[in-house]
C-alpha cells in the first residue's frame, strides 16, 4: 500500500521535471587518460576534478599500487580503516599525512576527514555558537551553507565578491558578537572566479574576525608549490582555517583544514562529522602521501591547465558565449534548465561529457554547462568544443 509521503514525492519530482531540474545517476566507467566510457562511447570528461590528471594517469597508480604490495598496506588492512578516529581508526599514516601537511603548509597543525562535505559540516559548527556571527559570501558551497545552518551562530550572506558590502557589515555590527567568522571559497565552483584574499585577510584583520577560506578547487591548482590561492595572493600564514579536499587536484578521497594547535585539539573533541565517522582508509592516506611529495614540482601541469583554460575561453568569447571566471572551471551561460539539459544531452552524443547545472545548485535564470579542465588534456581535445556548444545553442 503506497503511503501519503509517497504521493507526496511523486508530486515533488513531477514538478523537478517540469522545471527541467530533475535529476538521475548515470553508470559511467574510467577511460584512458582524460576519458570515460557511457554505453560503450568514449567521452572527453568535462565534469570530473582530477584537475592535474594524476588519479588519470597510468603510470604513476600503477606505480603506486606495485608500492602497496610490497609493504603489505592491502593484506595488513584491507579496504577500510573500520573504525572512527577516536576509536580504532587512527594508524600511523593518518599522523604522517597531517604532520607532512602541516609542514608543507608552515602550519601548527592539520586535521583530516573524511571529505570535504565533512570537514565544512563539522567544523563551523563546532567553532561557532549563539553568541557568534558568520558572515559568508552568497555563493558559498552546499556544505558551508548546511555548516552554517547546524551551527547556532547569526548568518548573513554578503553578495558575491563584494567586499565594500563584507566591510559594511562589519562596520555596523562587529561590537555586538564574541567571534565573527568570515566564510569564502577561493575558487568558487560553479562560477570558477577567484576571490580577494589580500582583502579579505586586511579586513578580518581590521575587525577582528576570524577567516574560514575553503580551497577545495584551488589546493594542488594554484600557487608555486601547489598550496593553493592563498599561496599564490601571498598571505597563506593570515588564514586561520584553510579546508582543503583531496578529492579534486590530489586525485584522492577526503580533506584536511590547516589550523593552530589548540584548535585542532579542541575539534579532536566537538566536531561532529569527526567524532562520528569511520576514519579514511590506510590505502587512500598511502596515496595522499605518495601525492603530498609530487605536488610542489608540478608545475608544468599546473602551467598547461592555466593555459588552456585561457585558450578555451577565449574560444568561446570569440563565438558570443558568455563565460565567467578565471580558473580550471569554465562556465557557459545557457539561463533555461530545459535548454541546458537538451545542449548537455548533444554534447555528450558528440563525445564531450558535459554536465547541465541547474537551480537549486545555481540560481534561477543562470543554468550552465561547466566546463571542468584537467592538466591531462590537449588542445586537440578541445579545439571543436566551442564550435559545436555555438552551434548548439543557435538551434531552435
Amino acid at each position: 500500500m503506497k503511503s501519503g509521503l509517497d504521493t507526496y514525492l511523486r508530486q515533488r519530482l513531477d514538478t523537478l521535471r517540469a522545471e527541467g531540474n530533475h535529476r538521475i545517476l548515470v553508470p559511467l566507467r574510467p577511460g584512458p587518460g582524460p576519458f570515460l566510457i557511457h554505453r560503450g562511447r568514449r567521452c572527453l570528461n568535462l565534469s570530473g576534478n582530477d584537475y592535474l590528471g594524476l588519479a588519470a594517469d597510468p603510470d604513476l597508480v600503477a606505480g603506486f599500487f606495485q608500492g602497496l604490495d610490497r609493504q603489505d598496506i592491502l593484506a595488513c588492512h584491507g579496504p577500510g580503516s573500520t573504525g572512527s578516529r577516536l576509536m580504532t581508526g587512527t594508524w600511523p599514516v593518518h599522523d604522517q599525512l597531517e604532520e607532512r601537511l602541516a609542514r608543507m603548509y608552515g602550519r601548527e597543525a592539520a586535521l583530516v576527514f573524511g571529505s570535504g562535505y565533512h570537514a565544512n559540516l563539522g567544523l563551523l559548527p563546532a567553532l561557532a555558537g549563539r553568541d557568534d556571527l558568520i558572515l559568508a559570501d552568497k555563493l558559498c558551497h552546499a556544505s558551508l551553507i548546511d555548516g552554517m545552518r547546524l551551527s547556532r551562530a547569526r548568518v548573513i550572506r554578503y553578495p558575491h565578491l563584494d567586499l565594500d558590502r563584507l566591510q559594511s557589515i562589519l562596520a555596523a555590527g562587529r561590537d555586538g558578537y564574541r567571534h565573527v567568522f568570515v566564510v569564502s571559497e577561493s575558487i568558487f565552483s560553479m562560477d570558477g572566479d577567484i576571490a580577494d584574499l589580500g582583502r579579505l585577510v586586511e579586513l578580518k584583520e581590521r575587525y577582528r574576525a576570524i577567516l574560514y577560506l575553503d580551497e577545495a578547487h584551488a589546493v594542488g591548482i594554484r600557487g608555486a608549490r601547489g598550496l593553493g590561492c592563498a599561496e599564490e595572493q601571498g598571505v597563506l600564514d593570515r588564514i586561520d582555517f584553510l579546508v582543503g579536499t583531496f578529492g579534486k587536484g590530489w586525485g584522492g578521497q577526503g580533506a584536511f583544514c590547516l589550523l593552530s594547535g589548540v584548535a585542532r585539539d579542541f575539534l579532536v573533541n566537538t566536531a561532529r562529522s569527526f567524532l562520528f565517522s569511520t576514519a579514511l582508509p590506510p590505502v587512500a592516506l598511502s596515496w595522499l602521501l605518495m601525492v603530498a611529495d609530487l605536488i610542489p614540482e608540478l608545475g608544468p601541469r599546473r602551467a598547461r591547465l592555466d593555459e588552456l583554460a585561457a585558450r578555451l575561453r577565449r574560444e568561446l568569447g570569440a563565438l558570443g558565449l558568455e563565460t565567467r571566471g578565471a580558473s580550471q572551471i569554465v562556465p557557459v551561460l545557457v539561463g533555461d534548465s530545459d535548454r541546458c539539459v537538451q545542449v548537455a544531452a548533444a554534447l555528450r552524443e558528440a563525445g564531450f561529457w558535459v554536465t547541465a547545472i541547474r537551480p537549486p545548485t545555481v540560481p534561477r535564470g543562470t543554468a550552465r554547462l561547466r566546463l571542468s579542465l584537467t592538466a591531462a588534456m590537449g588542445w586537440d581535445d578541445l579545439a571543436s568544443l566551442p564550435g559545436e556548444i555555438a552551434r548548439l545553442m543557435r538551434r531552435p
